[in-house]
């Protein structure tokens, strides 16, 4: 569970430094950053099972989904603008959750309010891709898919765990490894995530006039590349 996690942390520093040498808006970096600080947090509370690195897991979760919410639902403005309005909104936001979470202490809520942030995302990416850029149906799709995917392996374990748990101690460790499906969670969680970024990504360097091209490092892992020039 806690290596696992490193899906989240290695690729997205690796997009945010690929968005800095494209010189790519900062809210792009921060987008790839704020994945990898849920990554890290992540990690840490796995591998001590401490309140505090608790915290340090799922309130970046909040922190980050607020980024990509803006870089969404911003992705057709003038290029840099900044809208002081929707910033000021998902701040509100984050400090309430947090403030709420730290008094109340209910995973529940967090996930209620992290749920609420991801709707917004997956009803904005289905009304791009079904009216604006119909291309782009795929990536969206797969992107919601594996995350959807690690959202339902996340429940099962939850349902489940005294099952799983009493068959891993029957199974060979190498097979029973397989059936630890919350680290299938961070996995399934992180890809969805990093593929949802670069669709945001591809969205608004579309918008924009560039000409994002999508490249798979050694055959396999997807990164987006911006061409210099602008088309006319």
């Amino acid at each position: 569970n806690t290596v696992s996690n490193l899906i989240m942390i290695l690729p997205p520093i690796c997009g945010a430094i690929q968005t800095y040498r494209d010189g790519l808006e900062f809210r792009y970096i921060c987008s790839f950053l704020g994945l990898a600080a849920v990554g890290v947090g992540s990690w840490f509370f796995h591998m001590t099972l401490l309140y505090e690195m608790q915290l340090l897991d799922e309130l970046p979760m909040i922190y980050s989904t607020c980024v990509f919410v803006y870089c969404l639902y911003e992705c057709f403005k003038q290029e840099n603008s900044i809208s002081l309005f929707p910033i000021a909104l998902l701040i509100i936001f984050s400090v309430s959750v947090t403030v709420v979470y730290l008094q109340w202490k209910e995973p529940v809520f967090h996930q209620v309010m992290y749920g609420a942030l991801v709707a917004c995302l997956v009803m904005r990416s289905i009304f791009i891709v079904t009216w604006v850029y119909p291309w782009l149906r795929p990536l969206c799709y797969t992107s919601l898919g594996i995350f959807l995917l690690g959202f339902l392996l996340w429940n099962i374990d939850n349902i489940f765990c005294d099952s799983l748990r009493a068959s891993r101690q029957m199974l060979p460790p190498a097979v029973g490894v397989v059936t630890q499906f919350h680290a299938w969670w961070h996995i399934f969680t992180g890809l969805g995530s990093y593929l949802h970024i670069l669709l945001s990504l591809q969205i608004r360097s579309t918008y924009l006039k560039y000409r994002p091209n999508v490249k798979f490092l050694c055959g396999v892992w997807p990164t987006l590349h911006i061409e210099p020039q602008k088309t006319s």
